[in-house]
């Protein structure tokens, strides 16, 4: 069982809370798209829904029909991208056979969707001072299903009893910060890639804290 359930979400209606057609659908999505893309390139006090609708290829009106402002859709770029990192971590992570393949499983999604939404750092950084809420639901959203997922295995004897809440926590926090030295402060010239070897560091160091695999 995968440690994050992720559904879709609400359906996306209107600023005026209607609901929206399919075409309005990909338009919304088109929104989003430009807005992560901006509030990546131009930080939130920078970015402009000028600047978004221009990237989106709409009529500033249009914008209107979907948010009520910057504030809306910046909210909502924080949960799209939370969902998408969920649902890719969970996907890997679901056909792993014991606790220390979910955590390799679940890693290297995540660098791999940092690699190709670099927006996962920039974006939710900024929301520490745009949008503190968004930012608590963001970490939350993924520590409650790793906690619960770190539960099941200690329940199933793969890794040692300890504070699930303090374990998974733990673990986020070394996945993004490793994430921001190799590639977030990547050389330009570069791929954003986490090191194999540091990759496998970061695994053994893993195992051993969690007592994962017979680990001492």
């Amino acid at each position: 069982m995968s440690d994050w359930t992720v559904d879709d979400g609400p359906a996306p209606t209107t600023a005026d809370g209607r609901e929206v057609s399919t075409r309005g659908r990909r338009t919304r999505r088109r929104l989003l798209d430009a807005a992560e893309a901006v509030f990546a390139a131009y930080g939130y006090p920078e970015a402009s829904i000028v600047k978004i609708t221009e990237a989106a290829g709409v009529a500033q009106g249009t914008f209107y029909v979907y948010f009520p402002g910057k504030q809306a859709i910046f909210d909502e770029v924080v949960d799209d991208l939370n969902r998408r990192v969920r649902r890719a971590m969970s996907e890997a992570a679901a056909g792993g056979v014991d606790r220390a393949d979910v955590e390799e499983r679940g890693f290297r999604a995540f660098f791999a969707f940092t690699a190709e939404h670099p927006a996962l750092y920039r974006v939710i950084r900024q929301a520490e001072f745009a949008s503190p809420g968004a930012l608590r639901r963001h970490y939350e959203r993924i520590a409650e299903g790793y906690v619960q997922g770190l539960e099941r295995a200690m329940d199933a004897g793969e890794i040692v009893r300890q504070d699930p809440e303090v374990i998974a926590w733990a673990l986020m926090g070394m996945g993004e910060l490793l994430g921001m030295r190799w590639m977030l402060w990547a050389d330009p010239d570069a791929p954003p890639e986490l090191p194999e070897e540091a990759f496998q560091e970061m695994l053994a160091f893993v195992r051993r804290g969690l007592g994962a695999g017979g680990a001492a």
